[in-house]
């Protein structure tokens, strides 16, 4: 029999006491055994479910809707759009899935991320100072028209952004909430990051077209799944229209009046009978095409997000919108 002296004796026990707590995955003290999520580990969303089995990792994706590849419809044609895809958020199931992790131009899409940051970052009740730096050149892109000076509250500010889709709006919001619009596109990426995002990328607040910027369908579901978790989002969403006052630096009041940019909402076009639609966004620029994010349920209360990017006009984008929607079947 070998003899072990008092010190032999205490190494023995903490070893023993360490091999059952990390063979039953029991606490130790304070240690952390979890494995930590990684942005560009295996545990990302998109690889989760191929990569990682349930009974051997924590649930990072438990509550999402994880897809690898392309999920072929029933019956919709998404033959114009570029990429495409429906989401059920009861089940965590995808119904339908075209080219969802191709890197593509978000346009106004990316307004969902701005309005993200700046309602976990900010009060509603938050005065906004416009300044120089808000000013948007780009030919032919939405505005509110603000000048340096104008003072409006973080309320109006996220109606006019995610209604009437004002790019100098979003430009006031960033450098009002980070105190500078590249403070603010850094907590943008940041957030797209703890949400899994990891084909995502911002270079500004409103998403007019910069070769960097860019998110993919996947992704921007990850983003907007997280925005309708936000109950003034979902207000905002499901608005047809909106009016407010502002001021500008002499304390004038400035009238704005805008109609939202949803075109189900205008009447324009219909859901399928089953289906009510909740709210969204739109985008549009040369370079990303026409692009459409939706939540909506079906007469169950059952909720969905739906995404069609990169079509070539507004007619299209519809049109494919409503296909993919009738692949909601009750």
């Amino acid at each position: 029999m070998r003899c072990i002296n008092n010190k032999g004796l205490k190494k023995l026990l903490i070893g023993c006491f360490m091999t059952v707590c990390l063979i039953t995955g029991a606490g130790c003290g304070k240690v952390p055994y979890d494995l930590p999520y990684s942005a560009d580990g295996i545990f990302a969303p998109a690889k989760y479910a191929t990569e990682v089995t349930k009974a051997t990792t924590p649930a990072f994706a438990s509550n999402l809707c994880v897809v690898e590849g392309d999920v072929a419809p029933a019956s919709a044609d998404l033959e114009s759009a570029g990429a495409a895809a429906l989401f059920d958020l009861k089940n965590r199931e995808v119904l339908c899935a075209k080219n969802v992790h191709e890197k593509m131009y978000p346009a106004s899409l990316t307004k969902v991320m701005t309005a993200i940051v700046a309602i976990e970052n900010s009060s509603l009740d938050q005065v906004l100072t416009a300044t120089d730096n808000i000013k948007i050149t780009e030919s032919g892109a939405a505005t509110a028209k603000l000048k340096a000076g104008d003072l409006m509250t973080m309320d109006q500010a996220l109606h006019i952004l995610l209604l009437a889709s004002a790019n100098d709006v979003a430009n006031l919001i960033a450098e009002n909430v980070a105190g500078s619009i590249d403070g603010f596109i850094q907590m943008m990426n940041e957030k797209a990051a703890t949400l899994g995002a990891t084909n995502t990328h911002f270079t500004n607040a409103h998403g007019l077209t910069d070769l960097d910027h860019y998110t993919t369908a996947y992704d921007m579901y990850l983003i907007f799944n997280e925005a309708i978790k936000l109950d003034v989002f979902n207000q905002i969403i499901n608005l047809n229209s909106y009016q407010t006052t502002y001021y500008d630096k002499s304390g004038k009041a400035i009238q704005f009046s805008s109609s939202t940019t949803n075109r189900f909402f205008k009447g324009q076009f219909n859901a399928p009978e089953n289906i009510t639609i909740l709210g969204g966004k739109t985008g549009t620029t040369n370079a990303a095409g026409h692009c459409l994010i939706l939540h909506c349920k079906d007469v169950r209360g059952n909720s969905y997000v739906s995404i069609v990017m990169r079509c070539l006009n507004s007619d299209i984008l519809y049109a494919e919108m409503i296909d993919l929607l009738e692949e909601i079947h009750n």
